[in-house]
């Protein structure tokens, strides 16, 4: 065998010099030596200029990153990891509301809440080799790199999972070397501190996923999945799967919906359908589905699973989100402004200040993926709403020019009667529900908490009533004075107030009667006498924001010159309904961060306003508002029975209407008004008065309320009176302790006082003998000239101590203290004297009807009565004296001439009237007998008795009176 071997070399070496020894052989020779170097000059030349071209490409992405800082773990993990989420809003009871307001819509989700099939589409489409490598795939660098270079087309992208999270997370979007430099550099850096599920995680979480079916962006897969399907990210199919791992490609052409949240047509979602399928095909040809579950997907209709129309919560809710964004951006600037050391309370003061943190914490509310939580309750929230939105009886909408920056034109928009209202619980401040407006179409203010409007009569308790109660003034029954006066003050027109029923006093009444059908006067007359202590010291303590300093010194005040809001009216009424003890109203319960950690939950504190006592009499006042003063249509209309007390208010020329009520659990207060203030009255439906119509809605707000949660608007309890509440008797019109003059006068009364600041002590000593007469309708004494039939004696009067006491240092008519339509008038005479004019009164003018004599008033305004007079024979007969006001006519018995003269209180007499005349009627002629039949003869009549004559009836006497002129004379004095 070796021999074999030997001889076939042997043999190959002898060809070999044969061809060596050849020509032809040389000239090859030659030709591959000069080849061979070449190439070994060549080989060197490529080695040399790679390493070149490798230290210039080393030196040129070290010039790019050279900016680069080193960062560290900590602070790439907190980049990597802090991306935007969305803050969610909640009713109470953790009942969903909707997502803040943002530019994108993120929620965050963990990666073993994300469906498998969405997992592996995205390694199949996105980053093949996301398990194996370090961050980058460096033939897909160099393969972008030479796509760029060459300006390909096809540009198929070289960036893994790492890179685009660096990218979204730490850098920017920027095209440039340096970026994609910085973006390999940072990405071989996060692998060493990440874990690849890490890495996974954060990428599904900061995707972006196009828009969601109410066209909103959207970023992550939790997103994703509830936003276009409506389901879990867990629960993806496959198909469904596929389609959302498309989308990042190119998320506006690819996803399913337009910027208004419509599902586009079919032309329109044909790429993102095509993106689908290219992703069904990868994750077929990667392995990670089978072929037949490539098929069943590939001929699914995905369009069916497409998500419906959503509404956002600002549009199901537009007042209720916006209020709760402003209420939990407002929580939020105080933390963040107590994070930075700063004390809060000066952002209530230093607007610059308040507008840093505004922006911060605005930023924060849209970004950090808060869990915002209110105290509003759902059910009672919606009901309120279908009542304001079925309510009838608002009154007229109008037509008002208003500017619109769009068309930069002025166009006619309506202008109905707008609606505020609050629902708060008295105990805690959690305000359960609220009323923003009509329609936030319309108008956008919430008229709740942003519209600030003079709150009229519901004032009255609040920094009258209270006060002067809580300062030992008055009990509830405390006589005040319904008098008109006029206030004169330095360089201001003369101030003359007046009730709403201008033409109304009803002089001397009780402090309880007074609130119950709302008179101003007695409010007025109380307020003057307490204002110097400064009562607008209570609104303060309940955070009225218009209240300052010197608002205490218009006496205007206490019937609501004040522009006040329905929260903080509504939350002065729950600080009643509470004891006195005010709990400041407040929407937000508490803020969660993203992680589930509690950042804020309010706490509720008391704040020490009105006496418990105080808080009592003026609440058992106010439950006469119902039952018999300007509530009662409101009570008429409730279904159930509660402890209720209730205030009406209405402001000058009838622009607002306000209703507040409030038992010992919850206070709801309602406004009606327009917009632009007009008079609220309306002749054109069956309720012109705006107070019913407020008194109507407040008890229809109540009662939907009721049958939602009956254990809380009606509880069951009543208000109870603490100790130091007791019922002393006193005397009716002074105030003070009874006397036995006050007793047989009939004027002993009792009410309710505040034994800890004052109990009626001081006897009484307002009561004198009176005689009296009427002028105009009013009480004044009798002069010893005034005729005697005029006069009414043995009355009760009041003393001039008395009068000057009541009437105080705002004065007014003193006989108006006890008018005829006064609880008193039957028993109680002013010692008012009258001036009169000196003149002998003007005449009447009289007419008859039948027998009923009449005549005019006469126009002097001392007048005290009127004599009726006959003439006859030339002589005048006196039939009667009229006491003034009482009647203006007198029955006559017969035939004759009648006249009238007016008396004054001097005795002076007027002329006398015209005469009306009853004539003597004439006898009629006999009329002739028609023939007549014989008659029969008949047996003879006995004859009648004659009748007896009556008696001639006696004249009544006559009082002597003076001599009278004949009709049409004057009378000098």
């Amino acid at each position: 065998m070796i021999d074999q071997i030997k001889n076939i070399i042997k043999q190959i070496s002898e060809t070999w010099d044969k061809w060596s020894s050849a020509r032809w052989m040389k000239g090859i020779s030659i030709t591959s030596g000069v080849i061979w170097n070449l190439a070994l000059i060549l080989l060197i030349v490529i080695i040399v200029g790679g390493a070149f071209a490798g230290s210039v490409g080393a030196g040129y992405f070290a010039s790019l990153v050279n900016q680069e800082p080193l960062r560290e773990e900590a602070e790439m993990r907190a980049s990597i990891l802090n991306y935007e989420e969305t803050s969610e809003v909640y009713f109470a009871d953790d009942v969903y509301l909707g997502k803040i307001r943002t530019d994108l819509q993120r929620k965050k989700t963990e990666l073993k809440d994300v469906s498998t099939f969405v997992i592996n589409a995205v390694y199949a489409t996105e980053d093949e080799y996301f398990k194996v490598h370090d961050g980058v795939v460096p033939k897909a660098i160099l393969r972008g790199l030479f796509q760029d270079v060459t300006n390909s087309a096809n540009q198929t992208g070289g960036s893994t999972l790492t890179q685009q999270l660096i990218k979204n997370q730490i850098l920017t979007n920027e095209v440039s070397y340096e970026r994609k430099a910085k973006e390999i550099l940072l990405a071989l850096r996060i692998e060493k501190f990440m874990k690849k599920d890490e890495i996974l995680e954060a990428y599904l979480n900061i995707i972006p996923y196009g828009r969601n079916s109410s066209g909103d962006n959207i970023a992550g897969i939790a997103t994703a999945a509830e936003g276009i399907f409506n389901i879990a990210a867990k629960d993806l199919t496959l198909p469904q799967a596929a389609f959302i791992a498309g989308i990042p490609q190119a998320p506006f052409a690819h996803t399913p919906f337009t910027s208004g949240g419509e599902l586009k047509d079919e032309v329109a979602l044909k790429p993102g359908i095509d993106r689908m399928l290219t992703v069904l095909y990868r994750m077929k040809e990667t392995g990670y589905i089978t072929e037949d579950e490539y098929n069943a997907a590939v001929a699914y209709d995905i369009k069916k699973d497409f998500r419906g129309p959503e509404s956002l919560p600002q549009e199901r809710y537009p007042f209720l989100t916006y209020e709760l964004e402003r209420e939990a951006k407002k929580v939020l600037s105080e933390i963040l402004a107590t994070k930075d050391n700063i004390d809060p309370s000066r952002l209530e003061s230093e607007e610059k200040l308040r507008g840093k943190y505004d922006i911060l914490a605005e930023r924060a509310m849209r970004t950090n993926g808060y869990r915002i939580h209110s105290t509003i309750d759902q059910v009672i929230y919606d009901e309120h709403q279908k009542v304001k939105d079925e309510f009838n009886n608002y009154g007229t909408t109008y037509k008002e020019e208003r500017y619109d920056a769009e068309t930069k034109e002025n166009m006619l928009i309506d202008a109905p009667v707008q609606v505020g209202s609050m629902m708060i619980e008295n105990s805690t401040g959690r305000i359960l529900s609220f009323i923003g407006g009509r329609d936030y179409s319309i108008e956008e203010t919430n008229h709740a908490t942003q519209g600030y409007r003079h709150n009229g009569s519901t004032m009255k308790p609040l920094v009258g009533y209270g006060p002067a109660i809580e300062y030992g003034v008055i009990g509830a029954g405390s006589p005040l004075v319904d008098v008109m006066f006029t206030l004169n003050i330095p360089g201001q027109i003369p101030y003359k107030p007046s009730n709403y029923n201008s033409t109304q006093e009803l002089g001397i009444m009780s402090a309880r009667k007074a609130l119950a059908v709302s008179q101003n006067l007695p409010a007025l007359r109380l307020y003057d006498s307490i204002k110097d202590r400064k009562p607008t010291s209570f609104l303060q303590k309940m955070n009225f924001s218009n209240v300052t300093e010197s608002t205490h010194a218009n006496v205007s005040t206490v019937l609501g010159a004040v522009d006040v809001s329905v929260q903080e009216n509504t939350n002065a009424y729950a600080t009643l309904g509470n004891g006195g003890q005010f709990v400041e109203a407040y929407m937000i319960e508490k803020i969660e961060d993203a992680d589930g950690n509690i950042i804020f939950e309010h706490q509720s504190e008391a704040v020490p306003v009105y006496s418990p006592q105080t808080s009592y009499i003026v609440t058992d006042m106010l439950r006469d508002v119902l039952s018999e003063g300007t509530g009662m249509r409101a009570k008429s209309e409730l279904k159930f029975s509660s402890d209720f007390a209730a205030k009406t208010g209405t402001t000058n020329k009838n622009y607002d209407v306000w209703f507040m009520g409030y038992n010992p659990s919850i206070t709801l207060g309602v406004w009606l008004g327009y917009d632009t203030p007009r008079n609220l009255e309306d002749n054109s439906g069956m309720y012109s008065r705006p107070g019913e119509r407020v008194n109507m809605l407040w008890a229809k707000l109540m009662n939907a309320s009721y049958d939602v949660n009956p254990k809380l608007i009606d509880p069951n309890v009543e208000f109870k009176a603490p100790k130091g509440v007791v019922s002393r008797s006193f005397c009716a019109i002074s105030g003070l302790a009874p006397t036995s003059a006050c007793s047989n006068a009939g004027l002993v009364t009792s009410d309710l006082f505040n034994a800890n600041t004052f109990v009626p002590s001081k006897a009484d000593d307002s009561f004198v003998s009176s005689s009296y007469v009427l002028i105009g309708g009013n009480r004044y004494r009798s002069l010893p000239s005034t005729p005697k039939e005029f006069v009414v004696s043995g009355g009760v009067g009041v003393n001039k101590d008395f009068i000057d006491r009541m009437l105080g240092r705002l004065g007014g008519d003193a006989s108006k203290l006890f008018p005829t339509n006064s609880s008193f008038a039957s028993r109680v005479i002013s010692e008012d004297t009258f001036n009169a004019d000196g003149a002998a009164p003007a005449a009447v003018s009289a007419s008859l009807s039948g027998k009923t004599l009449s005549w005019s008033n006469s126009p002097s305004n001392d007048v005290v009565g009127y004599r009726v007079f006959r003439r006859s024979g030339g002589s005048n007969a006196l039939l009667s004296s009229v006491k003034e006001a009482t009647q203006n006519s007198y029955q006559v018995s017969g035939p004759g001439e009648y006249f009238v003269v007016a008396v004054d209180i001097t005795g002076k007499q007027s002329s006398g009237s015209n005469t009306a005349m009853i004539e003597e009627p004439k006898p009629e002629p006999e009329p002739k007998p028609e023939p007549k039949p014989e008659p029969k003869p008949e047996p003879e009549p006995k004859p009648e008795p004659k009748p007896e004559p009556k008696p001639e009836p006696k004249p009544e006497p006559v009082p002597p009176v003076e001599p009278v002129p004949p009709p049409g004379d004057s009378e000098d004095e």
